[in-house]
């Protein structure tokens, strides 16, 4: 079980998690929902050790391999979008593994031998995903992840990452209640005050 108990995170005078406790259940999937500025992306920094609380606890992670798709999609603009992949992935790699991968979520090969600052948004969000997917880990950690991707492109990748995260610790930050559902799994609200429902 991974956990935060009675953890409170703070910004100079504006509390952002107010003494939250919270279980992420291992191997199963769980979905934060929650307004625009409630502290949702700050619990995923902290899960990632991103950044420390002020105060509490956060446990069940010793040893965890993490990976992650941020709201930016942090790649690196002069590589191509395969070795961004690569980044994250063993020496021993097969390249034909990620474009099997790629195929998947309407990703070409074309697309994966461009330069990241080359790819359109929704191409630069995908390679974001597949790289998260890809590596090993045991804790993954989705922020909006399927922002900016039309209705298509969206529900295959959300059947991807759907299929990706089978047997690991997944935490899906969503403000949409129809991706919230598609993934079933655990759920909570937070609320403006950075608390629980």
């Amino acid at each position: 079980m991974i956990y935060i108990e009675n953890v409170t995170k703070a910004y100079g005078t504006r509390i952002v998690l107010n003494n939250l406790t919270l279980e992420f259940p291992k191997q199963e999937t769980t979905v934060i929902m929650g307004p625009s500025g409630c502290g949702k992306t700050t619990l995923l920094n902290l899960l990632l050790g991103l950044q420390k609380p002020d105060r509490g606890t956060i446990g069940g992670l010793e040893g965890a391999r993490l990976a992650a798709v941020f709201q930016e999609d942090r790649l690196c603009p002069q590589l191509s979008a395969r070795d961004n992949i690569l980044l994250v992935l063993k020496e021993n790699y097969f390249l034909s593994r990620i474009e099997a991968a790629a195929a998947e979520i309407d990703l070409d090969i074309e697309s994966l031998g461009r330069s990241a600052a080359k790819l359109s948004g929704g191409q630069k969000r995908r390679t974001a995903i597949l790289r998260a997917m890809l590596a090993e880990s045991d804790l993954v950690c989705l922020d909006e992840p399927f922002k900016g991707l039309d209705q298509h492109t969206k529900y295959r990748t959300m059947d991807f990452v759907k299929r990706n995260i089978q047997g690991k610790t997944a935490v899906i930050i969503t403000h949409d209640s129809a991706e919230a559902s598609y993934f079933k799994g655990h759920r909570f609200n937070m609320t403006p005050d950075g608390g629980l429902m």
